[in-house]
């Protein structure tokens, strides 16, 4: 029964606008405003459809897309070229532009040897992800190769381990394996890790603004000393860490890593202890500085002080007399030789001023008319008896009738 006054239709709710539909105000124009590639009939009931995530309809999502058959053959192998197929390698399933064998001297099509199979091809309807997926066909199965080798290797290397350590001090290998990392003190480091650098630092460009201070190289990524530079400091790697107590701080730690390396009983670790650190070291700085002195007193005590071997030396070089100062000038020429100095013959290697058979002058200090003879005697036979001064004069008396002779023949 109906309540008086009411009529059938009084239960229906009246028809109300989806909340989707009412716009609001507040949301700028440039995102309530379609673009003009978006359909209107089909966001008609929602006016900020092209906001919200559209569903991919007409392609297939990334989870369920297919990847062909790499390299699966249908059929058996055919005998005999066939009308249409590869000229290369005889398979159907391609063009000769296509195939990916060996350029053949002779192709399929004329030698009929040799023909390819027939490769699956599927028509393949892949999404926008699912053409761009890098792993998509990727066979997990051949990576198993890449494991069962770096294991082979590895068993290797500890079989090797283990031989070297049956005689030695019987560390474990995994407690070996854990301190590792921590006694390498960051040596083993890779380089593209040792070249990062720290959030603290300041770039090395950055310290000196001058336009005529070090450049920067990007292509090595140091600073580029120049001719002109006004800080030349800069152009080093660790400048400003060469001197006071960071360089004290730098030997410190390069000791302790030398001390790891080498395995010393008392091998220091500069961030575990400190302290002990800094005594053991100048402890050992001073046993060094100790026996240096004692090898020092005993060649001093065996050979003599420097001091004294340079003093005896002196005094033999010089006599018991002490070093007097000279104040005699010379000058010396382009030559070497001093100025005014009387000149001295230089002596050879051969037997100079040799007389023979009575000569007063050696043989070669008279030439005359291409001839070479005696100066005492102008004679021109070598090895000849000197006539002395008769003998020039018979000479000349015999040149001068030879001239005569010379003149009044026809």
């Amino acid at each position: 029964m109906s309540r008086p006054g009411g009529s059938k239709n009084s239960s229906k709710k009246p028809t109300e606008t989806p909340k989707s539909n009412e716009r609001n105000e507040y949301i700028p124009s440039f995102i309530a405003k379609k673009p003009f590639y978006v359909d209107d009939a089909t966001s008609q009931d929602d006016y900020l459809e092209h906001q919200r995530l559209q569903s991919q309809k007409n392609h297939d999502p990334l989870s369920t897309s297919k990847w062909y058959d790499r390299g699966k053959t249908v059929g058996t192998k055919a005998t005999k070229y066939r009308k249409g197929a590869c000229e290369n390698c005889g398979s159907i399933s391609h063009k000769a532009k296509d195939c990916l064998q060996r350029k053949r001297k002779l192709g399929a099509k004329w030698t009929g040897r040799d023909i390819a199979g027939d490769e699956k091809v599927e028509d393949m309807k892949l999404g926008w992800d699912a053409k761009r997926d890098r792993w998509n066909g990727y066979e997990a199965s051949e990576y198993q190769e890449v494991i069962e080798e770096y294991n082979t290797i590895e068993g290797m290397k500890k079989k090797a381990a283990g031989e070297d350590g049956e005689d030695g001090e019987g560390e474990g290998d995994e407690e070996g394996a854990k301190y590792e990392e921590e006694t390498d003190m960051g040596r083993q480091q890779s380089t593209s890790t040792r070249n990062l650098r720290l959030r603290e630092d300041t770039a090395k460009y950055l310290l000196n603004l001058d336009l005529d201070s070090a450049k920067y190289d990007p292509k090595t990524r140091s600073m580029m000393d120049t001719a002109t530079s006004t800080n030349e400091l800069i152009a080093e790697d660790g400048f400003e860490r060469a001197s006071g107590d960071a360089a004290e701080f730098e030997r410190a730690t390069r000791y302790a890593w030398e001390t790891q390396e080498r395995g010393d009983r008392d091998k220091i670790h500069m961030q575990a202890n400190p302290t002990e650190a800094q005594l053991t070291r100048k402890r050992k700085a001073e046993d060094d500085t100790r026996k240096q002195e004692d090898r020092k007193k005993l060649l001093t005590d065996k050979y003599g002080s420097q001091d004294a071997i340079a003093a005896s030396k002196s005094q033999l070089l010089l006599g018991s007399a002490p070093v007097a100062s000279n104040e005699k000038y010379v000058e010396y020429d382009e030559r070497g030789k001093i100025k005014g100095a009387p000149e001295k013959k230089e002596k050879s290697m051969y037997v100079e001023d040799v007389l023979v058979n009575n000569h007063t002058a050696v043989w070669g200090s008279w030439w005359r008319d291409f001839k070479w003879g005696y100066a005492c005697c102008h004679s021109t036979v070598k090895n000849s008896f000197c006539t002395g001064e008769a003998g020039r004069e018979a000479a000349e008396q015999a040149e001068m009738i030879g001239k005569g002779l010379l003149a009044i023949m026809p």
